[in-house]
């Protein structure tokens, strides 16, 4: 049977072939190819955007343009990629978590002022699976108490809030192309910014801080990165931005065909239904786990043997070690703990076919009915 993988890049031959133009020009590393793809990403959002090597660089340098450092804090999820709240630590500042609701999965905007301290400096929102936490409510918070905000929208390319695009309004706003996006680059993301001022502000942190002078010499204003796009990745966004709606749009079908095909009466918890505003990045279902015999390795597994991987996205932050260090343990954020616990995260890309959804529904039957207690 052939294996079905939890998400695989769609790459047309004809971005492959300009990707070849780019190796045979010469020219691979950040060039007119970079700059190509930054002006086609601020016209889709409206607002000045700069790449750079993932969107873990982009949250960075959205911290230094946030002024964010030593002994401060950012609020953000507990529950989402570890780069969140690396990229925190990163900055000698604190992440400061907080629950999930259980319906959205996303950040509880009604725990989110009781976090709020005099050392606060922004708030870091996290979209899971691409389904947007409420911009309106996030900002009102964040105006109210003059903080900044920085969205962790990796997974929202294309996602939207009040019919506006994720990332064409608010603050500072990150974006990734990483190879299971909604678009890739194979690696990369960007950062959506407010002016011109913060826009080239990021290019000097982007690469080392370094100014080329007009006599052929150089300048270093700050200690930048090392976080520049190769032409080779910003090739495929170009290739890769124009079919965004068309890659959306499919994964909206898919993941109707998983509400309308995933068994009823076995207990998963599904995602919010939501067709309007989600980007539909990831199909997440809660496993039932104290209903059911087996784990969820086992589930993972069984479904492995039947030629289908799935995923886990994410375990809940504070549980790891790295953040014992600051003093949180299990059972400070029980939400984002069950659902770290239970998640599986279901195969869903465009290429994929109407059977291969329907095969993957089967073989959670298949699996989990002989399971139930």
């Amino acid at each position: 049977m052939e294996k079905l993988p939890f998400t695989r890049p769609s790459i047309d031959e004809e971005t492959i072939a300009g990707v070849a133009e780019v190796l045979r020009s010469g020219w691979i590393t950040s060039g007119p190819n970079v700059k190509a793809f930054e002006a086609a990403l601020s016209d889709y959002f409206g607002r000045p955007t700069r790449v750079c090597a993932s969107a873990t660089a982009a949250m960075e340098i959205a911290l230094k343009l946030a002024n964010v450092g030593e002994g401060d804090e950012v609020i953000t999820t507990a529950l989402s990629w570890v780069a969140t709240a690396n990229s925190i630590l990163h900055m000698g500042a604190r992440p400061v978590f907080v629950d999930v609701d259980p319906l959205t999965r996303n950040i509880d905007l009604d725990k989110l002022e009781a976090a709020i301290t005099p050392r606060t400096r922004a708030i870091m929102p996290v979209d899971l699976a691409g389904l947007p936490v409420d911009r309106q409510r996030l900002y009102d918070i964040a105006r109210s108490h003059n903080l900044r905000v920085i969205e962790d929208a990796a997974q929202s390319m294309g996602a939207s809030w009040a019919g506006q695009r994720v990332g064409s309004f608010g603050d500072l706003c990150s974006i990734s192309f990483h190879a299971n996006k909604n678009i890739t680059t194979g690696e990369g993301g960007c950062l959506v910014m407010n002016n011109e001022r913060e826009a080239r502000q990021f290019e000097l942190w982007r690469l080392q801080g370094v100014v080329r002078l007009p006599d052929g010499t150089q300048e270093c204003e700050i200690p930048g990165f090392k976080a520049n796009l190769t032409d080779i990745a910003a090739r495929i966004g170009l290739g890769q931005l124009p079919r965004l709606a068309e890659f959306n749009a499919r994964r909206a079908v898919l993941a109707r065909r998983y509400f309308d095909l995933i068994p009823k009466d076995l207990g998963l918890a599904l995602p919010i239904a939501d067709f309007t505003q989600s980007n539909w990045h990831m199909f997440q279902v809660l496993l039932p786990l104290s209903q059911i015999r087996i784990s969820r390795a086992e589930v993972m597994a069984a479904l492995r043997e039947r030629g289908i991987e799935t995923g886990v996205h994410y375990p809940a932050m504070h549980t790891f070690s790295v953040f014992h260090k600051l003093g949180y343990r299990a059972g400070d954020f029980p939400y984002a703990e069950l659902v770290g616990q239970s998640t599986l995260t279901l195969p869903l890309f465009p290429s994929m076919q109407d059977e291969d959804v329907d095969r993957v529904c089967s073989a959670i039957d298949a699996v989990l009915r002989p399971a139930l207690r």
